[in-house]
């Protein structure tokens, strides 16, 4: 891949993403949440690939899997009003078609469009299948850490205008606002495990799951910033004040701060 092809796809994206604003005032706001979201999460792959000292070509198609990995949200949005794949339709296998329908990436060499199109198909996935190649594998797990770490972002953002103002949230809430976390759900993480979405039952169950992501981030680098960011801080602070949230707070901390320290005691 060239710059120039990078350029084209940015170029792409943005008409593309154009076509899907001016139906409501809704759609809007959910249409301009993933734009943002999947510049940002340019960024934090120009900044994450950076850190790895990856060369200039990988870098190029890290830079075009995150300028896609989302594309599917789009028609998903339009025409379902969710973003919950279980409701509608898996926005992943769902940008890979648009792509191809598109034949966006046909210039690519072989090899180049099957890594970036295994990645876009697997970023959202709950774990990794056994024998990646180790190529495939490198840039499924970039995208992973890139992609976490803007969520987080917008997590903390809506969880903010949430507690504010909930009568007039703009975004979808998927789960009931009760004051409780699933005992499933708080058991779960204490054994370092990833809780299923369909096992949620609350909006306190998701920020806990939210919590539990550090254990699915690939790159020491990744921790590093969501320590730097207080992330994790933020999302207990929007948690209530008991003895299970203390617990999987001290856990999912402890575990961060040791991945980091090991790391650096190893550089």
């Amino acid at each position: 891949m060239q710059k120039e092809d990078l350029g084209r796809f940015e170029n792409w994206f943005t008409d593309y993403v154009s076509s899907f604003y001016g139906k409501d005032e809704y759609t809007d706001a959910n249409i301009k949440l993933k734009e943002d979201h999947t510049r940002e999460v340019c960024s934090e792959m120009d900044q994450l690939t950076d850190k790895l000292a990856l060369k200039p070509p990988q870098k190029l198609t890290a830079g075009a899997i995150a300028l896609f990995h989302d594309i599917g949200r789009f028609q998903q949005f339009t025409e379902y009003q969710t973003y919950i794949d279980a409701r509608s339709i898996n926005h992943c296998c769902l940008g890979i078609e648009i792509l191809q329908d598109h034949r966006v990436l046909d210039d690519l060499d072989p090899a180049e469009k099957h890594i970036i199109e295994t990645a876009i198909r697997l970023h959202g996935v709950k774990q990794l299948p056994d024998g990646l190649d180790p190529e495939c594998a490198l840039f499924v797990k970039l995208i992973r850490d890139a992609d976490k770490l803007d969520i987080y972002r917008v997590l903390m953002e809506k969880h903010s205008q949430y507690r504010q103002n909930p009568e007039n949230f703009q975004f979808e809430v998927e789960f009931a606002d009760e004051p409780y976390c699933s005992k499933h759900v708080v058991e779960g993480i204490l054994s370092d495990e990833r809780v299923n979405y369909d096992e949620l039952q609350t909006i306190n169950d998701m920020k806990l799951m939210q919590l539990g992501w550090v254990f699915d981030v690939n790159f020491p680098q990744t921790l590093v910033k969501i320590r730097q960011k207080r992330f994790l801080e933020q999302i207990i602070d929007f948690l209530p004040k008991t003895d299970d949230i203390a617990r999987v707070s001290g856990h999912v901390l402890k575990y961060m701060d040791q991945q980091i320290s090991d790391h650096r005691a190893g550089s």
